[in-house]
C-alpha cells in the first residue's frame, strides 16, 4: 500500500475531477473509481492515474476495492445515499472515510457511526470542502475566545461563482422541505428564509443580505464548539427571499416528482460548474459573530479562494495528512480533527477579527 494514494470515489464529478487534477500540488497520487467506465477511464488515462469501476451497492467488490486503500475520498453526491454504503464498507477495512457532504441530515446520520469508527481507530469526516472547513474553523477560533460563548451565527457568501450541476441537483431534492436552525443544542425545524439580515463582509463596498438556510454548521459547529444556539445564513437576492417567503404557500408543488424533473432537465442543460477563469476571479467571504449570556459579542470575518477552488485545496490537505497518519479517530469536524488554524493552511485566505 503506497503512502502517498487514496481512493476517490465519484472522481468523474465536478469536484471529484478537480481533486484529481490538484493531487499532485500534494504529494498525492489517487487511485479514480466511480459507477460508470466511460465517465472515469479518459479521465484517468489522461492524468495517467489508475483506476476501478465499481457500484456501491456490489458491498464485495467494494470491500476488496477499500482493503488496498488507507482512505477514501467520496466525492459522488447525493450523500443521502452514497454515504452510508461507503461509511458500513469503510468499518468492514479500517479505511478512514471523506467526503464533500454539505446535507445537515447526513452529518447526524454519519456523527451516529462515531463509536464504531473508534472501535476500529479510524476518522470519518464528512465537509472536507467549503461546506464545512471554514465556516467550521472560524466558529472554533470564536469559541476558543470566548469560552463562554451561548449562541453563533455564521453567514457566507460567494461572489462571482455558481452552483455545480451536481449541487444544484442535490439542492432540488430539497424543495418543499423545511430548514431547520439549532435552539438549545436540538435541531429545529424552521422555514428556509424565515430570518434576514444584511452582513458587511471583508472587502465589500456595502453590505450583502442574507437569508437563513440549514448549512452543515447546524450540525458540526455544535460537535466542534458546544454552542448550544446556530443560525446560519446564505447571500441573496432580498428580491428572492421575499419571494421565498411564500414558500410554505406552495411546497406541496415543490415536492412534486414532475417538478423536480422539469427543474432537473434544465440544470443538465447548463455547465458541470463555473469554469477556471471563473473560479480564479470569484472568491468566497465569511462573517461569524458569538455572544454569551452577558450580552458581551466577539465577530471576526474570512475571505478566502471561490467555494469549488477551495474545496479542492482543503479535501486534499485533509487527504494529505490522513494519508501521513495524522488523524483523530472517530466522527471529526475539521475543526474537532485539526484545529481552528486549518483553514489559514490554505493559500490567500485571511482572518479578521471584529470586536
Amino acid at each position: 500500500m503506497q503512502q502517498n494514494t487514496f481512493l476517490l470515489y465519484g472522481a468523474n464529478g465536478y469536484s471529484g475531477e478537480m481533486i484529481a487534477r490538484y493531487a499532485t500540488q500534494y504529494g498525492l497520487q489517487p487511485t479514480l473509481a466511480g459507477r460508470r467506465k466511460e465517465a472515469i477511464e479518459p479521465l484517468a488515462k489522461e492524468l495517467q492515474l489508475p483506476y476501478h469501476i465499481t457500484d456501491l451497492a456490489d458491498t464485495a467488490t467494494l470491500i476488496a476495492l477499500l482493503q488496498q486503500f488507507p482512505l477514501v475520498v467520496n466525492a459522488a453526491g447525493p450523500y443521502d445515499i452514497t454515504a452510508r454504503p461507503m461509511i458500513q464498507a469503510c468499518m468492514q477495512t479500517n479505511t478512514h472515510y471523506m467526503d464533500l457532504n454539505g446535507d445537515l441530515e447526513v452529518f447526524e446520520m454519519l456523527h451516529a457511526f462515531h463509536q464504531q469508527a473508534l472501535d476500529k481507530n479510524i476518522m470519518l469526516l464528512p465537509g472536507a470542502g467549503f461546506d464545512v472547513v471554514p465556516t467550521d474553523c472560524l466558529a472554533l477560533w470564536l469559541k476558543n475566545r470566548m469560552p463562554d460563548a451561548h449562541s453563533l451565527t455564521i453567514a457566507f457568501a460567494i461572489v462571482g461563482s455558481s452552483l455545480s450541476r451536481g449541487t444544484s441537483i442535490t439542492t432540488l431534492q430539497k424543495l418543499g422541505l423545511p430548514g431547520a436552525v439549532r435552539k438549545d443544542g436540538v435541531i429545529t425545524p424552521e422555514p428556509v428564509g424565515k430570518r434576514g439580515r444584511s452582513v458587511h463582509f471583508p472587502g465589500l463596498p456595502k453590505p450583502l443580505f442574507t437569508m437563513s438556510i440549514p448549512w452543515g454548521d447546524i450540525s458540526t459547529a455544535y460537535y466542534s464548539t458546544g454552542i448550544p444556539n446556530i443560525v446560519t445564513y446564505t447571500g441573496i437576492q432580498k428580491g428572492v427571499w421575499l419571494f421565498l417567503k411564500t414558500q410554505l404557500l406552495f411546497n406541496w408543488l415543490l415536492r412534486k416528482r414532475f417538478v423536480h424533473k422539469w427543474i432537473t432537465s434544465i440544470i443538465q442543460r447548463k455547465p458541470a460548474g463555473p469554469d477556471a477563469q471563473t473560479r480564479q476571479k470569484a472568491f468566497s467571504v465569511i462573517q461569524a459573530e458569538v455572544t454569551n449570556l452577558k450580552g458581551e459579542q466577539l465577530s471576526a470575518t474570512l475571505r478566502c479562494a471561490e467555494a469549488y477552488e477551495l474545496t479542492a485545496h482543503t479535501m486534499l490537505l485533509i487527504a494529505q495528512k490522513i494519508v501521513n497518519g495524522h488523524y483523530k479517530p472517530g466522527y471529526q469536524t475539521p475543526a474537532s480533527a485539526y484545529g481552528e488554524d486549518l483553514i489559514m493552511e490554505i493559500r490567500g485566505v485571511s482572518r479578521n477579527t471584529h470586536l
